[in-house]
């Protein structure tokens, strides 16, 4: 039927998963001609999955789509002044699945999902994460890096925030980013990264917030999914994800024990000069870290009402680690141009940590569309004990032993932590399509650090090292508020918000009694500004403040131990940073993929950064320091693109410019670096039912406040195949194929040069089994009404 004129009708509708009834954000919809088939207009859904589309009086169809899922094609519809508006109501997508009976290529949830303030990655359908804990996940995301020691950086920065379901949780509260290579990555149903937090966020996080969602059901009756992992080097695993609801009562609880054997190796070579002498030291270690780690969380879900829902939930992690490290130190100068002296050193640690977490979460829905108030309380419960002995053997450069340089030392730490989280949420709809959110929390976080470190005598006893025994402790309260509104129109929204911070940190040295308070409030803004444009096509601006406050492993002054040449600690002086985040994004949808682009600049004060420095003796030790600050500049690009029907390719890259300005420390310390680094993964759907997928990495050179960091390449490859009637999955990977992914960095000082060179992890192969019960996917038809 031909257009009417140019009056125009309203399609809308909202688009939910089948399975989940977990709204299909920024789903597209397109409107077709019916008498041609041509496309004459579309838009994409918003947050809650609901869209409304403007269009010409006529005759139309929809047909809705979401990367991953079957597409919906609605009955023909006519759009007249009769009938102004057509709901096409709840449209339900069920994902899509092979079938063996039928030449069909498999289809599976997007990896990826591009939102306007936020990425999605669905973890599940990606190969390479089968049998990984949720740190090697979190590597095989794009703009994520994860190091050595397990810390996380998000666009080149390391101050990120991690929440689990968005909340934090001990799983990543004392350690950072290391405590989650305990978590095995089969509890995770996905991640998002929000580069650009708005005002109901912690303003904690100078270069965004990670979310980890772990996975629970909601369905009724009974369901799971069970996997087994074997690996080498050493990876063996079991986990389940089992759910069960009755009418009003919904159980759930996840498992997982692994037992894991991480190995790498490393050199230093190090230049220190000292008036006309050059001491050299050629430095090898290579270790074993040997961890038997569970992770339990349960809970219910009591629907007390239809708008009412209360969650109580308890989460049980314990990791029990061996960790052996074997040094070499040979020391020579250049005065004799001969090896002088052979020291060799090992480390041998235990390590326990139990960890605990209750939250306690009520919703309340109210009778008008999109009104709530959650409120939620947990408390934290840590601790850890490492207990280490030093064995160390010194000896000349002809062989014999050099007693002056043989020491038998010990090392106890012991870490606890609590902390108590408040939180309540209000939303209040405005108008047709705005709301008022408002927010207050407050968390009290008390954390203590025992620590001692003794030698061998002469005698035989162990006596307490100058310096090296205290006890640390930390006290933090942070209370805040926050206020956003929003509304939107036809092809524009918006959303402004401030959150106010009150930030109150004490930490004290108990043996030499050095107290160190600091108390600061702070204001927060944040602005978001999306344009739906033509074409499947999104734009958006957005604008916030962030901070970076010194954490408790940033503040504690005790020195790792281990490495008898290179200490690390923190810095009790140590300031907050602060950042002004702004971004302008693009999010393109097209029939066989999509597009997103964004550009980025952060302005920063205070920079903390890592300094190194190295004694006339050759002993280094790095701490963070406060630097004058940094300005950094970026653009990223990712796709997903499907060529052929047996062939998904998804492909990132990242661009960055990073200014430091480090002359309040030193004169040497500025840099002005250019730095990139991209991801590719082709996956294959082979004859049989085979699915393969290859991972290719790289991170260019970059240029550093004290030195540089060399590239960094590595690939992955995995593959697999359904089995029992489609209800498993049996997969195979290989990590880092050509054991390539080591980390070069060359640090300069006035007196030093240094070049290190480490593989954190040799190549690691894993052999999963996954199990789905009771998890069939289904589909219910839309309706349509005037």
């Amino acid at each position: 039927m031909p257009f009417l004129g140019f009056a125009q009708g309203t399609v809308k509708g909202q688009v939910k998963d089948a399975q989940t009834a977990t709204a299909l954000s920024f789903s597209t919809i397109r409107i077709f001609n019916n008498a041609d088939q041509k496309l004459v207009g579309g838009n994409i859904a918003n947050d809650a999955g609901e869209f409304s589309i403007q269009n010409p009086y006529g005759t139309y169809y929809a047909l809705v789509e979401f990367i991953g899922y079957k597409s919906f094609k609605s009955a023909v519809f006519t759009l007249s002044k009769e009938k102004k508006t057509i709901d096409l109501g709840l449209i339900q997508l069920a994902a899509s699945s092979s079938t063996l009976d039928e030449v069909v290529v498999q289809a599976e949830k997007s990896t990826m999902v591009l939102a306007l303030d936020k990425k999605i990655f669905n973890v599940g359908k990606d190969l390479s994460n089968a049998g990984g804990s949720a740190s090697d996940i979190l590597s095989n995301i794009p703009s994520i890096s994860v190091d050595a020691e397990g810390g996380v950086k998000l666009r080149g920065s390391d101050n990120v925030r991690i929440l689990i379901d968005g909340k934090p949780s001990g799983l990543v509260s004392f350690k950072g980013g290391a405590g989650l290579q305990q978590l095995q990555g089969s509890l995770i149903e996905k991640v998002e990264i929000i580069t650009n937090p708005s005002a109901r966020y912690e303003a904690e996080g100078m270069s965004g917030i990670i979310n980890i969602i772990l996975k629970k059901e909601q369905k009724q009756g009974f369901n799971g999914s069970f996997e087994l992992i074997s690996g080498n080097p050493a990876n063996y695993g079991v986990s389940a994800n089992v759910n069960y609801r009755h009418r009003k009562v919904n159980f759930f609880v996840n498992y997982g024990i692994s037992y894991r054997d991480l190995r790498g190796n490393g050199t230093l070579f190090q230049n220190v000069f000292s008036n006309d002498t050059t001491f050299t030291l050629n430095q090898t270690n290579s270790g074993s870290v040997k961890g038997l780690n569970n992770n339990i969380k349960g809970g219910l879900d009591f629907f007390l009402t239809d708008k009412d829902i209360f969650t109580a939930s308890y989460l049980l992690r314990r990791s029990d680690v061996r960790r052996i490290t074997d040094f070499r130190y040979d020391d020579s100068n250049n005065k004799t141009e001969t090896l002088h002296t052979i020291t060799y050193r090992q480390q041998d640690e235990t390590e326990t940590e139990p960890n605990s977490e209750y939250s306690i979460t009520y919703k309340k829905s109210f009778d008008k569309k999109g009104q709530e108030l959650v409120t939620d309380i947990r408390y934290l419960d840590y601790w850890e004990r490492s207990d280490q002995t030093f064995k160390q053997n010194g000896f000349w450069a002809d062989g014999k032993p050099n007693s002056a340089n043989t020491k038998l030392q010990k090392s106890l730490n012991d870490e606890a932590e609590k902390q108590i989280l408040l939180q309540v949420d209000y939303i209040q709809p405005i108008g047709k399509e705005g709301k008022i959110e408002t927010g207050l929390r407050t968390s009290f976080r008390d954390m203590t650090n025992d620590y001692s470190v003794t030698q061998q005598n002469a005698s035989g006893n162990f006596e307490p090292l100058a310096g090296l025994t205290n006890n640390f402790v930390y006290n933090e309260n942070i209370s805040a508020a926050y206020g956003i509104i929003g509304n939107k129109t036809k092809k524009f929204s918006y959303q402004v918000g401030l959150r106010a911070e009150l930030t109150n940190v004490t930490t004290t040295l108990k043996q030499t009694n050095e107290v160190n308070p600091r108390e600061y409030a702070n204001l927060f803004p944040s602005t978001h500004f999306t344009m739906n444009l033509a074409n499947e096509n999104a734009l958006q601006i957005s604008y916030s403040r962030r901070v970076r406050r010194p954490t408790y492993n940033d503040l504690s002054p005790f020195v790792t131990f281990s490495d008898q040449r290179n200490y690390f600690s923190g810095n009790p002086n140590l300031n907050p940073e602060f950042t002004n985040a702004f971004e302008l994004g693009h999010l393109k949808y097209f029939e066989k993929g999509s597009f997103s682009s964004s550009l980025y600049y952060r302005q920063t004060s205070g920079k903390i950064e890592s300094i190194r420095s190295v004694n006339s003796s050759g002993i280094s030790t790095t701490l963070p320091l406060n630097l004058l600050g940094q300005n950094s500049y970026g653009a990223e690009f990712a796709t997903t693109y499907s060529p052929t029907k047996w062939w998904k390719l998804d492909f990132s890259w990242s661009f960055f410019r990073a200014i430091t300005d480090g002359s309040n420390v030193s004169a040497n310390y500025k840099s002005d670096t250019y730095s990139w680094f991209t991801r590719q993964t082709s996956k294959f759907n082979l004859p049989k039912g085979v699915d393969l997928q290859v991972r290719a990495n790289y991170e260019a050179p970059q240029q550093l406040a004290q030195g540089r960091r060399g590239y960094l390449f590595y690939t992955d490859l995995a593959m697999n195949k359904d089995v029992f009637k489609g209800k498993g999955t049996l997969t195979l990977n290989i990590l880092d194929v050509f054991n390539s992914r080591r980390v070069r960095t060359i640090i300069e000082g006035a007196n030093f040069y240094s070049n290190r060179d480490f593989l954190p992890r040799q190549r690691q192969i894993n052999l999963t089994l996954s199990y789905r019960l009771n998890q069939a996917k289904s589909a219910s038809k839309p309706k349509m009404e005037e």
